[in-house]
């Protein structure tokens, strides 16, 4: 089963709570096997100007098996947000307050573009808050091209310098199955 790599945040409501719902909920879907989950970090939230202000977000990266294509993985992916309360805009209004978005950032070494998705995606490696956790959780995986270096790697080169801190709370409890064995399941 391929292995694919999911970015979780809520900077919006109980944030945690919507973290762990997203792993169950995920966990749930037939097709999917939730494996690993890094440590959840807080992190500044990124703003369309300098003087907006919004919640600070929760961010941690999952490790899953997936018994189903990249694209149904998203659709999966997007079902969870909408159950969280998270309305895609058509105008794609990013950088909002939101309960839960959740990324796909890899499958094994795939890589596609198409209307509705890029592998590997394509604005991770400017991303600490999703480089740092997927450190913790698999600092080895290969990210695909056009990046073809190590999560590790690329967190050692990322330019982002939004604050983020580890916190005390996990994920891990939400998941039926063995941690990673790259990689902390914490």
């Amino acid at each position: 089963m391929p292995t694919a790599y999911l970015g979780l945040g809520s900077n919006e409501g109980d944030r945690l709570v919507h973290l762990r719902t997203a792993v169950k909920q995920l966990q749930a879907h037939d097709s999917l096997c939730v494996t690993a989950a890094s440590p959840v970090y807080e992190t500044e939230a990124h703003t369309v100007s300098p003087d907006e202000e919004q919640p600070s977000f929760l961010n941690a990266v999952l490790e899953l098996s997936a018994e189903c294509s990249p694209e149904a993985l998203l659709h999966a992916a997007h079902q969870v947000e909408r159950a969280e309360g998270r309305v895609r805009k058509a105008d794609r209004q990013e950088w909002r307050p939101r309960p839960l978005d959740i990324d796909l950032l890899a499958v094994d070494d795939i890589t596609c573009q198409t209307d509705d998705l890029t592998l590997p995606h394509p604005r991770l490696a400017e991303r600490r808050f999703v480089l740092q956790p997927w450190a913790d959780l698999a600092p080895n995986f290969v990210v695909p091209p056009p990046f073809d270096q190590s999560v590790q790697s690329l967190l050692d080169e990322c330019a982002d310098e939004t604050k983020i801190r580890r916190i005390d709370h996990a994920l891990s409890d939400e998941i039926d199955a063995p941690a990673s064995s790259e990689g902390v399941g914490a």
